[in-house]
């Protein structure tokens, strides 16, 4: 399944979520899916990203670990269901958004919970959700500023080799 339609789906099991358990486990879904989705990125993604990817994959990893959670099945990762990444920057972009839902969530069930396990669980996880953010938005400013210098690369082709002549029309220098 490609990864928007994976962190989509995400989002609204973490949205639909009732409960410490159930979000609980659908944030150790999400940082199951940052995993994943950062190892496709260093297998497949562009070259310039492998090393964010590779990051945020190792996070992800850590994350889900500090959430090792019962209500979570082995094998029933949704994550498991990612076949590519279509678009990266949009898929990227998805997956900010559904950390930052899940760092909230937590801190939620941080506020809301009196059991000191839980409560050092929920910080540790937020911590590695705001690392993976860090990640993921750092990927996305490395991406702009690629798409930027090609784009100035394109405009100065343009140009011509000289770039960009300006001044007054008809002046030729040595006439009167």
């Amino acid at each position: 399944m490609e990864a928007e339609r994976l962190i989509e789906a995400g989002r609204r099991a973490l949205a639909a979520s009732r409960g410490t358990p159930a979000v609980m486990a659908e944030a150790w879904q999400a940082q199951a899916l940052a995993r994943t989705v950062g190892g496709h990125l260093v297998r497949c993604g562009p070259a310039e990203l492998r090393t964010d990817a590779r990051g945020l994959s190792e996070i992800g990893g850590r994350g889900a670990a500090v959430l090792d959670h019962p209500m979570v099945p082995a094998g029933a990762a949704r994550a498991a269901q990612l076949t590519e990444v279509a678009d990266v920057p949009r898929a990227l972009g998805a997956l900010g958004l559904l950390l930052g839902d899940v760092g909230i969530a937590l801190v939620g069930v941080a506020c809301d919970t009196e059991e000191d396990g839980l409560y050092w669980q929920c910080i540790e996880a937020i911590d590695a959700v705001d690392e993976s953010i860090d990640r993921v938005y750092g990927m996305l400013r490395r991406l702009a500023e690629q798409e930027q210098e090609r784009e100035q690369e394109q405009g100065r082709e343009r140009d011509g080799p000289y770039g960009v002549i300006r001044g007054p029309a008809g002046f030729v220098a040595g006439q009167s």
